[in-house]
């Protein structure tokens, strides 16, 4: 049987923890690709040399060849410029616009099947971008920051519980940035909403932590995180390799579903074999709309911005 075959493009600290984790599940032979000449290879071969440690044997091929990742069933888009202290991730929209522009043409060239999964900010126009340069099936292109802000959403409940952070649920929508939309409702720790657990004033501490989740890494670093978006691209490829049929919040493209009109944007999502397979519609109170209303507000202007870019 033939084994499934993940690219993921950059070879940058998120790319290549990303890659290291597909390796260490055995999701598939995995190539790391990098413009940058000797930085995918060594880090490939450094992974590789790792398996015999931690007990896995996917191959692992780092190049600066294209024509490696044919026919790959993933790509995991992480190249782009990272944020430094002091940014905002729509600091990032010029410049990362026409490198995801470049690596969404070698994409739609070289591996025409595949599912693409991006982590490059800003996150939402960025999956917009690909969409749009890939000519890709809208369920076949989708972003992972559902993933990320959804982990560590949950980590600090779990913290703040005293639980393990396996038996926390977290859900959010809308935006990957200040206006994303924690949804305490419809969190649960082993099925007990959040709202029986924690009064409001901790709740609304929490979503503020999250919401400032990123940019407190970026000032601790100096760079943007990667452990955690790694490890949040890994969980999708990993839905969709395996047909799991997992729900995840992920930025998706949503018409009709909450009225959103054609964007791509942080939703509960059911992920399989097909991609982005259903989006799960959450029956939202005022408030929520209205926050996941303002959010959307702002990921049309960052599309229509990426627009006059391409």
């Amino acid at each position: 049987m033939r084994r499934a075959k993940i690219t993921v493009v950059g070879a940058g600290n998120v790319g290549a923890a990303a890659a290291h984790i597909a390796a260490q599940r055995e999701l598939g032979d995995v190539v790391l690709v990098d413009i940058v000449k000797g930085l995918a290879e060594g880090k490939a071969l450094d992974m590789a040399e790792a398996g015999p440690v931690q007990r896995y044997d996917s191959a692992i091929l780092g190049t600066a060849d294209w024509g490696q990742t044919t026919d790959s069933d993933v790509v995991i888009i992480t190249s782009g410029l990272a944020r430094k202290p002091g940014m905002s991730r729509d600091d990032l929209l010029a410049k990362n616009v026409q490198i995801v522009k470049d690596v969404s043409e070698k994409t739609a060239k070289y591996c025409p099947n595949s599912i693409v999964i991006i982590v490059a900010n800003p996150l939402d126009a960025m999956v917009y971008t690909a969409a749009k340069v890939t000519g890709f099936a809208k369920n076949k292109v989708m972003g992972m920051a559902g993933a990320l802000d959804s982990a560590r959403f949950s980590y600090f409940i779990a913290s703040q519980l005293g639980v393990s952070a396996e038996d926390v649920q977290g859900v959010l929508m809308g935006g990957h940035g200040d206006d994303m939309v924690p949804l305490p409702r419809f969190t649960a720790v082993s099925g007990i909403p959040i709202t029986e657990l924690l009064e409001s004033e901790t709740i609304a501490r929490i979503i503020d932590r999250t919401r400032n989740g990123g940019i407190k890494i970026v000032n601790l670093l100096g760079s943007s995180a990667y452990y955690a978006p790694a490890a949040g691209a890994a969980k999708m490829a990993e839905a969709i390799l395996k047909d799991k049929k997992i729900v995840v919040s992920c930025c998706a493209y949503c018409d009709r579903q909450y009225s959103v009109g054609g964007f791509f944007v942080g939703v509960p999502a059911i992920l399989g074999a097909n991609g982005v397979e259903k989006i799960i519609e959450l029956a939202l109170n005022s408030n929520e709309q209205a926050e996941f209303d303002r959010s959307l507000q702002h990921v049309k202007e960052l599309s229509a911005k990426v627009d006059k870019l391409l």
